[in-house]
């Protein structure tokens, strides 16, 4: 384990856990053991999104998850015993809200980190530089995904499937969500995507940016964001909105009747009681997937892609036509 210089800033308590981790570990070095395989006593170098070197140990037994979106992809590639911790925030599957939490991405907690003795810690561009910086100077590798669009997404999953030794069911993953978006893509082929504002707050009023995973979503579910700003999280003018009157209001809500409620009170404020696309009702509720980078975020798009043209999606049975039918009521909630 790397030795920080005394300088270095760290909470007492953290510097004395190291000094006993330390120590630990020279006593098992000192301690009468078999020699380690040659693939086991050395590490991996790979490259992550931030472009930073990181060796990650040939066996990777205790994952900790510094973001929702990393730890959904863990679980989705069966590696869920191996999520030694993930954040407060982590609740999906609900499996993942039973692990030890080690607090929320901006400022978790590095004692606890350290406490789980993780072979690897996922970030990602949620968590702050200065936490990386931290975890680096204290030894552990530390490996970061940041993808910008669904493609990228999925890019992530094949490329920690290798990071983690786990090829073959990463690969079948990004084989199945590429194969769903091709369909997709098939559907809306030659249709017009419908204009569209995603807001993510309203009071400030705050969309996203163009170069964001999330407007991706949105052109391959056949819509095109009004917004048009390089940066990630924009503050709106709504003056600017009412001008541009998009053609549908597109909001993310984990419980589809808060988000309603809420919608119905914008309704009534100044400003946005002059959208047509609220006169109208033209508002669609998307799941919360669609916030994260993980494969969930496709059962997203598809949802939003059926919200938005649903003459494109005709059901083939009743009982297709039933699940049809609850998809777009529960995405569709023209009152909040």
């Amino acid at each position: 384990m790397k030795l920080l210089p005394t300088g270095a800033g760290l909470a007492p308590a953290l510097f004395a856990l190291l000094l006993v981790a330390r120590g630990s570990a020279l006593a098992a070095a000192r301690a009468p053991q078999a020699a380690p395989a040659a693939h086991e006593s050395a590490a991996r170098p790979f490259t992550d999104d931030a472009g930073r070197r990181v060796n990650v140990p040939w066996k990777v037994d205790r994952i900790v998850s510094l973001a929702p979106s990393l730890t959904e992809i863990l679980f989705a590639l069966n590696e869920s015993e191996k999520v030694a911790g993930d954040t407060d925030y982590c609740d999906y599957p609900p499996e993942a809200a039973r692990k030890p939490h080690i607090g929320g991405p901006i400022n978790p907690n590095l004692e606890e980190i350290v406490k789980l003795r993780p072979d690897l810690i996922l970030a990602t561009s949620i968590n702050r530089r200065e936490t990386v910086e931290a975890l680096d100077r204290l030894g552990l590798s530390v490996y970061i995904l940041d993808p910008h669009s669904v493609e990228e997404m999925i890019s992530s999953v094949e490329r920690l499937g290798t990071v983690l030794g786990d090829e073959k069911p990463a690969a079948l993953l990004a084989l199945n969500l590429r194969g769903r978006l091709a369909e997709l893509d098939r559907r809306l082929a030659g249709v017009a995507p419908r204009r569209a504002l995603f807001i993510v707050w309203t009071a400030p009023l705050i969309s996203v940016g163009k170069s964001t995973f999330i407007a991706d979503a949105l052109r391959r579910a056949g819509a095109v964001s009004i917004v048009d700003t390089d940066a990630e999280w924009p503050h709106m003018n709504l003056e600017e909105v009412v001008r541009l009157q998009p053609d549908v209001l597109i909001f993310a809500s984990a419980h589809a009747g808060d988000t309603e409620h809420d919608v119905d009170a914008l309704r009534a404020r100044p400003g946005w009681k002059d959208l047509e696309a609220m006169r109208w009702g033209s508002v669609v509720i998307v799941s919360d997937a669609i916030n994260r980078a993980a494969p969930r975020l496709v059962d997203a798009v598809e949802q939003l892609a059926r919200s938005l043209h649903p003459e494109l999606f005709p059901a083939t049975s009743p009982a297709a036509a039933a699940k049809s039918t609850a998809v777009v009521e529960e995405a569709c909630a023209c009152a909040r």
